[in-house]
């Protein structure tokens, strides 16, 4: 189920979304420039449970941290970036509109170091470089859950040779994402959080932390979006 437009939105475009979508794009721009020199800022800038929990300098346990945060711009190819970045275009102007732009910038952030600690808490030992911004959108994906209870979600459903686009409630479309990830971590058992090379772990945690922050990160009642 892909997702096409929500029913909340009052507007496509709010400053710190876009932004984020911008940043997220000029860095993928800047790895593919880089061509095979890519892995090594890869490397360098990707969340390694691991390298985290094993530094021993403060220097290194500084650079480490930041990784938490740098990896969030980082993505391992075309598919993954534009699928991350589809879904904070679709959910991310509604709950920055409930939170306000620096609020909304802060919880953003907060969400994908979450989703980064869930990864370190399920694979300590991990030494795979965690990237993308699964984590954090998962986190807005939570927010969206609980501030817009009564939204719907325009999606594309390819059925056969035909497409579908059904108006789906938030309520169970959220749901069935979430519980797709969770299976998957799950499912994924001794085989490891990053089977098949995706963070589920951190979609996971990204997730709850948005459900149980967003309440809070929100301010006033939500604006009256267009219903179609």
């Amino acid at each position: 189920m892909i997702p096409l437009r929500n029913s909340e939105s009052t507007r496509r475009l709010t400053p710190i979304n876009t932004a984020l979508i911008a940043a997220n794009l000029a860095v993928f721009a800047y790895e593919m420039r880089l061509g095979s020199g890519a892995r090594a800022l890869l490397g360098r800038y990707a969340m390694t449970p691991a390298a985290i929990l094993g530094a021993r300098t403060a220097t290194g346990e500084a650079r480490a941290l930041a990784t938490l945060v740098t990896s969030m711009f980082l993505h391992g190819g075309v598919l993954h970036v534009l699928g991350n970045m589809l879904y904070l275009f679709i959910f991310g102007p509604a709950v920055e509109d409930r939170t306000g732009a620096r609020r909304y910038a802060i919880f953003y952030f907060a969400a994908g170091i979450a989703a980064g600690l869930a990864m370190i808490a399920m694979a300590p030992d991990s030494r795979v470089g965690v990237i993308g911004a699964s984590g954090a959108i998962a986190g807005v994906l939570g927010a969206y859950f609980v501030l817009y209870p009564r939204a719907r979600i325009m999606t594309i459903l390819p059925l056969g040779f035909f497409i579908w686009t059904p108006e789906i409630p938030a309520v169970i479309y959220l749901l069935a994402w979430f519980a797709a990830q969770l299976y998957a971590g799950i499912a994924a058992g001794a085989q490891g959080p990053l089977v098949g090379g995706v963070a589920w772990w951190a979609h996971v945690g990204g997730f709850l932390f948005g459900v149980a922050i967003g309440p809070f990160a929100a301010r006033g009642k939500p604006r009256r979006g267009r219903r179609r």
